[in-house]
């Protein structure tokens, strides 16, 4: 009998598999995806997928309650390919409009791809309870906040002591669909002009409250089949991340680092907003998501071997990649526990853990002290995550200010945000961004 080929597995199939890696070898959801993606050519299993990975790590906790009461014994530690399939039947079943045959007919047949032919009646059987029971079930999860929210316990109270009176709207705002936005390439066209391109493309849109070369998509599209891809008009990032590269007062002929620079967002930005920089550096510990980084100069064709240096370093350790040249101006996107952007990646509610927060502290607290160093007198550095946890962001600040004298920081306009003891903090949500955090600091002598 001839091995079935990963091509023709079915979408639920993959889909299991994807929530396997995720949810049990704790990988993420983006690199898992791209790998099984590639084996699919047609859009409508490539989307089903995605909606069945994405949709099921955001109500995961609700999904993962429903199985527990629908059977109170567990499935063995090897067949957790089987349980993820039982999510993805529920969360057919609750969440989506597939028709009941439909969603419990063919994620129980999925049971064979997965070469355990004996779980099709498990699945049936189970799915079929749910469909019966759903309501008596679903007021049974009720009175749970890790089930109301479909948030680990942990990170519920780490964003209740953060934030007392919005945790419930910011958990809430994490269980949405985040909006696609667009960052034009103003080197290319202008943000006007690229509105009346999508306009004669029947495509919605409008620009983004904050961002001068913002666009947001009424509806979702695929960012491949966009007018002007190919020809590098934009760019897809969150009108938040946008702000950042604004805050740096960026000038001809001046010498910019852009640290933790991967995938390139705002590697990018920084060359349109200032054609004519004397040199950028951007450094990255990660090898593989550097290579993101010259892709995306590649498309958006701003690559300039005299004038751009990619780095594959930890930027903290100095010592091994400063030419010893200071800069005028420094980007730090530091590390984080990017709790600000879950409404996009979902899977960051299993993928992160208590002890996170810590660690990050140490990594972030290194990178700015190191950096601030190959700061020019009068230079600017931006402090930037994705993160809404205060001691990622201005407690972390509040540390770095008095332990370096030479440190002012420059007040800006929340832009949309909330202006916090320093800089400035975006919530999840909050004008339809995600949550963001930045400030902004100038050295004296």
């Amino acid at each position: 009998m001839t091995k079935k080929s990963t091509r023709s597995l079915s979408a639920r199939t993959s889909a299991a598999k994807i929530l396997f890696e995720v949810l049990f070898k704790k990988r993420s959801l983006n690199i898992t995806l791209s790998e099984q993606l590639v084996n699919y050519t047609k859009n409508i299993n490539r989307g089903f997928i995605q909606e069945l990975c994405y949709g099921v790590l955001r109500w995961h906790e609700r999904l993962n309650a429903a199985i527990h009461l629908l059977m109170p014994k567990p499935l063995k530690p090897s067949d957790q390919d089987i349980h993820c399939l039982l999510l993805i039947g529920i969360y057919q079943l609750t969440y989506l409009q597939t028709k009941p045959h439909a969603a419990i007919y063919e994620t129980a047949q999925a049971a064979r791809e997965l070469k355990k032919p004996w779980a099709v009646g498990l699945i049936n059987g189970v799915l079929r309870n749910w469909q019966r029971q759903q309501a008596t079930f679903t007021q049974q999860m009720a009175t749970e906040l890790t089930t109301q929210f479909s948030h680990p316990q942990w990170l519920i109270d780490e964003i209740k002591q953060a934030w007392p009176e919005q945790w419930q709207t910011i958990l809430t705002a994490n269980n949405t669909h985040a909006p696609l936005t667009l960052r034009i390439n103003q080197l290319k066209i202008s943000r006007d002009d690229y509105l009346t391109k999508l306009a004669q493309n029947n495509i919605a849109a409008i620009p983004t409250q904050y961002s001068v070369n913002g666009i947001q998509l009424i509806t979702p599209q695929e960012v491949t089949q966009l007018p002007g891809y190919d020809q590098g008009e934009f760019s897809v990032q969150d009108e938040a991340a946008q702000l950042a590269v604004e805050l740096l007062e960026l000038a001809p002929h001046q010498r910019v680092l852009d640290a933790c620079a991967a995938p390139g967002g705002k590697t990018t930005h920084i060359l349109e907003c200032e054609p004519n920089l004397d040199y950028l550096v951007a450094i990255d510990s990660d090898a593989q998501r550097l290579k993101r980084v010259n892709a995306n100069l590649t498309r958006l064709q701003l690559l300039s071997a005299d004038k751009i240096k990619l780095i594959d370093a930890d930027a903290a350790e100095i010592d091994k990649w400063w030419d010893g040249q200071l800069f005028d101006r420094i980007l730090l996107d530091a590390p984080c526990s990017a709790t600000g952007v879950i409404r996009r990646h979902p899977d960051i509610k299993y993928l992160r853990k208590p002890s996170d927060i810590a660690q990050l502290n140490q990594i972030q607290l290194a990178l700015i002290t190191a950096l601030w160093n190959l700061l020019k007198p009068n230079g600017i550095l931006v402090y930037a995550t994705c993160s809404i946890i205060p001691a990622e962001n201005h407690l972390l600040l509040e540390l770095f200010l008095q332990q370096h004298a030479d440190a002012t920081e420059i007040k800006v306009n929340p832009m949309g945000g909330t202006a916090k003891a320093i800089g400035n903090q975006i919530l999840p949500g909050e004008n339809n961004m995600d949550g963001f955090y930045y400030a902004k600091f100038r050295k004296h002598s």
